[in-house]
């Protein structure tokens, strides 16, 4: 199994940790964004998008963060990431939604304006960012996981990355109480990898 991933990327930062809370062992290639190296024929073939993560597994491709998730949930059975019944499967997509949406058009851009100088405006995506970041605390505040399940799901996997660097976009945390909370519970997770600041990524 194969993730080609860029450090520096909070989807790709999505999958690396999954693959970590499940213990797969999975060979990490690093593109080379800088170098357009994901807008290559090469790397076109596996994803015509052009965009990281993507994973290979035997021959299967796999493009989108969130659809490697739930490929890996199905792959090895992990029904506590992924629920089989109706009520919480929806639950999980409806925050992978969030995580494909309000979450990459408000804290997401906003770490690309500061990180990547992305062309976003930070008057129209930190007010967005923190838009859903209110209803994020809120929810977390009656449940411990995103999703309401008594265990973690990839609902949470999906959301973690992208909040928990939100400062790197100039998006504080300090009010979201409900979120500081559950992003200790997901870094206390066994199998916890890190998503790296920009700084000391730069820095090394």
């Amino acid at each position: 199994m194969k993730l080609y991933n860029f450090t520096l990327s909070g989807h790709s930062h999505r999958a690396r940790l999954f693959l970590s809370l499940l213990g797969v062992d999975c060979q990490i290639i690093d593109v080379d964004l800088a170098q357009r190296a994901h807008k290559s024929p090469e790397f076109l073939a596996l994803n015509a998008l052009g965009q990281v993560p993507v994973l290979e597994d035997d021959g299967i491709i796999i493009a989108d963060s969130n659809a490697i998730l739930v490929y890996l949930a199905k792959k090895f059975g992990r029904t506590d990431w992924l629920p089989e019944d109706a009520r919480s499967a929806a639950e999980v997509q409806r925050w992978l939604s969030v995580a494909a949406g309000q979450l990459a058009h408000g804290p997401a851009q906003a770490r690309l304006i500061t990180v990547f100088n992305a062309p976003y405006r930070p008057e129209e995506v930190i007010p967005r960012a923190h838009a859903i970041l209110g209803v994020l605390n809120q929810e977390l505040g009656q449940r411990k996981w995103i999703a309401g399940g008594t265990a973690p799901s990839i609902a949470d996997v999906a959301l973690y990355s992208y909040v928990a660097r939100a400062p790197e976009g100039n998006v504080e945390l300090g009010g979201y109480q409900h979120i500081l909370a559950w992003l200790d519970r997901v870094e206390n997770l066994q199998g916890f990898v890190e998503f790296p600041l920009a700084s000391a990524v730069r820095a090394a």
